[in-house]
């Protein structure tokens, strides 16, 4: 079967691409409103959107509607409305009587209560019982980590066909919308490899893989590399990304690396190969890219290293996860007919001269026994043989 060596470089293909509607989406400006009343938190939250938590010193100028919360015409053509709220303040009823209203004309809310360290022990004092909407928030727009872990995803959820736009122009959602993307795209790979024919052998050092699939896979990675690209802010010319990354993907430099890795560590039991080889391969290409764009450079030997344990971790996770979820077909024992003893057979002139069994009579008790019986059943004596035509009975004494 031929190698992972004897593709070519599958960036080529990229030409016979489509990729307007990815560059469209990553382009499409998305109009967000923070609307609220003065000292909110409004323009601390839209700085941090600006900036991005791994790159301090760098912050986009990024528009953003900053209303208050008479300003209408601030907010009517937003594709979500954040509202602010002081967890210290104690009336909330202009709020929750216009969040009802945005909501009932159609448009995407996310309640925000901001300082919430301002409160010290006391509890929150309006439940988000009280607010008809789907996300409502606790936290602090200062805090990077509360930022990351609850209000990036909820932004994403609300704005689900907006995530490349929403990296593109905001870098606070850059690395969880890079993460997600490597993920998807991770998955996808591994899942194409499961419900294929893709490398039935155990993958050692060339990876002896199918081509035509493997042309899938590499062409999986290099859309993830385009994609990772717009949405962390680079180039639309997919034609920049060959120097840093196309001898990676087209030379199949990956898969060979995964397939080392791999060496020592197979067989794993319930696990295709196959399937972990996909996913860690293209978990460790969108990391790269990742990697590149927090740091500016290429990641080094060691972290490479580091990065192909976890990805090998991952892929194993993945593939005991799908390997489980396949039908298993019972299989059964063929019911054998049940066997049966030859009877005797007889020469036709010999069972011709058999008489008719008959009971057998004991001539010490008188008690009727079986036809076959050699000792009477009662009372133990014995049964003189009864001699056919033509046997020979023992010798008189």
């Amino acid at each position: 079967m031929p190698g992972i060596k004897d593709i070519s470089n599958v960036w080529k293909n990229l030409k016979e691409v489509d990729l307007r509607p990815i560059q469209e989406e990553a382009l499409r400006p998305v109009k967000l409103a923070i609307v609220g009343r003065p000292g909110t938190g409004r323009h601390t939250l839209a700085d941090q959107m600006r900036r991005d938590p791994y790159k301090p010193g760098s912050q986009t100028q990024t528009l953003l509607s900053i209303a208050d919360l008479n300003s209408e015409d601030r907010w009517t053509a937003a594709d979500l409305i954040i509202l602010m709220l002081d967890s210290s303040s104690d009336d909330f009823r202009l709020e929750q009587t216009l969040a009802k209203e945005w909501t009932d004309a159609g448009k995407k809310v996310l309640a925000f209560y901001n300082k919430t360290d301002l409160l010290g022990s006391q509890q929150v004092i309006s439940s988000p019982v009280g607010w008809q909407m789907e996300r409502v928030l606790y936290g602090m727009a200062i805090d990077d980590g509360f930022l990351q872990s609850e209000f990036v995803p909820a932004v994403l959820d609300l704005l689900p066909k907006c995530h490349l736009a929403l990296g593109r122009q905001f870098p606070l959602f850059r690395s969880f919308i890079a993460n997600r993307l490597i993920h998807d795209a991770s998955y996808a790979n591994a899942l194409y490899s499961l419900s294929t024919g893709v490398a039935e052998a155990v993958p050692i050092l060339n990876v002896p893989l199918n081509v035509a699939d493997m042309v899938v896979l590499t062409k999986a990675q290099a859309f993830l590399v385009y994609r990772l690209g717009l949405a962390l802010g680079f180039s639309t010319r997919w034609q920049d990304y060959l120097g840093e990354f196309g001898s990676v993907l087209g030379g199949g430099f990956v898969w060979r690396q995964m397939a080392r890795q791999l060496v020592g560590l197979i067989p794993w039991a319930g696990i295709v190969p196959k399937v972990v080889v996909a996913y860690s391969g293209t978990y460790v290409v969108g990391h790269v890219v990742l990697q590149w764009y927090l740091t500016g450079r290429h990641i080094s030997n060691q972290q490479m290293r580091t990065l192909y344990i976890k990805a090998l971790e991952n892929g194993k996770k993945v593939g005991q996860s799908m390997a489980a979820r396949l039908p298993r077909t019972r299989i059964s024992a063929p019911k054998l007919p049940r066997p049966r003893l030859p009877r005797p057979q007889l020469g036709r002139r010999k069972a011709a001269q058999l008489p008719a069994l008959t009971a057998k009579t004991c001539l010490f008790c008188g008690r009727s026994n079986a036809p076959d019986a050699n000792l009477c059943q009662y009372c133990g004596q014995t049964f003189q043989p009864v001699l056919l035509e033509g046997d020979i009975g023992p010798e008189a004494p």
